[in-house]
């Protein structure tokens, strides 16, 4: 894995005062760009961490996708159904195979309890994690950006030398707060701030945190059906769940788009809505995708986690069987 925190490094151990947030800012690394795929936690058939699945888990993405960042314990990774020291293994496992093999392992560290998220940064910035990224509350949610950025402030306090993402997720939140209004001014109270993952539909909102956002800021947009479109707004990178199986073709997608090849670009996007229409059948969910990743890839990922069930053998199957026709193997 190659740290994107290097920098702070060497700041770690020749700083002996407070570093002031116009000296922070100046060290941040370069910003993150490309492809990120939001991981599934690996899970025994009892219910129990697999950590084993990790190490191949890395390959498999590294060699077969061309995919060299991930977000862990998010959405994807049912992070919120785990423990905090479920959180903290998965984490530091992700973080030691990755480590020489991947550019970015960046770990989700929100959680309902303002001690537990900053219990989770402060984790991450000690194992190696390359940045953390936290969520909005979703039980006692704020009801201003302002206290939202406090939130925010509060847990990326707790690992000051990480670059710090907002995960924007509307519909699993409940937050009706506008990550463009959130983000305005986050650099200034949080100076690791470093970007942020929009994992929503409302575009017009994720256009305004391109337009007033920093240039070093990274731009991640987290509907993958929809990249292009964000790409159009100004995307410089992507986090989502399907880049585990289709990471291959969305880099051709991306590199498409960047040479201009629009109608190339649009082709694979439609693909790739073809198959989602198709699996939204059979209710697309976290559970059915983590099914899906296993049939693809072979790897054993495991059933989701209560209260998700696991999904009919016959569904993922089909799924799989329509994936292989939209993209076949060459």
């Amino acid at each position: 894995m190659k740290r994107i925190t290097s920098n702070f490094d060497t700041m770690s151990t020749l700083q002996t005062g407070p570093v002031s947030p116009t000296e922070m800012a100046s060290r941040l690394p370069v910003k993150l760009t490309g492809l990120v795929a939001a991981t599934f936690t690996p899970l025994t058939s009892e219910g129990e961490l697999d950590l084993s699945v990790i190490g191949p888990y890395v390959d498999y993405l590294t060699k077969r996708q061309g995919v060299r960042n991930i977000f862990v314990n998010g959405t994807t990774g049912e992070g919120m159904s785990l423990s905090v020291e479920e959180r903290k293994r998965t984490a530091e496992e992700w973080c030691l195979r990755a480590r020489g093999k991947m550019d970015n392992v960046i770990v989700h560290v929100g959680c309902l309890s303002i001690k537990d998220s900053k219990d989770l940064a402060h984790h991450a910035e000690t194992v190696g994690a390359d940045g953390i990224g936290v969520i909005s509350p979703s039980f006692f949610n704020p009801k201003t950006a302002d206290a939202l950025r406090s939130y925010l402030k509060e847990v990326a306090s707790a690992a000051p030398t990480l670059p710090f993402y907002y995960y924007h997720i509307p519909a699993l939140t409940g937050s009706n707060l506008l990550a463009s209004d959130v983000c305005k001014g986050l650099g200034a109270l949080i100076p690791t701030f470093s970007g942020v993952k929009f994992s929503g539909t409302d575009l017009m909102d994720f256009g305004q945190c391109v337009r007033h956002g920093q240039a070093d800021q990274a731009l991640l947009y987290g509907v993958d059906e929809q990249l292009l479109a964000a790409l159009a707004f100004g995307a410089n990178g992507a986090v989502g769940s399907l880049y585990n199986y289709l990471g291959s073709h969305f880099n051709k997608l991306m590199m498409a788009f960047a040479q201009g090849d629009l109608v190339g670009a649009r082709a694979l996007q439609f693909s790739v809505q073809d198959l989602l229409a198709f699996a939204s059948k059979y209710g697309f969910d976290v559970a059915l995708n983590k099914q899906l990743m296993s049939d693809l890839s072979g790897l054993s990922l495991g059933p989701p986690r209560l209260p998700l069930v696991p999904c009919r053998p016959e569904m993922a199957a089909a799924v799989a069987q329509k994936y292989h026709q939209i993209f076949p193997e060459p």
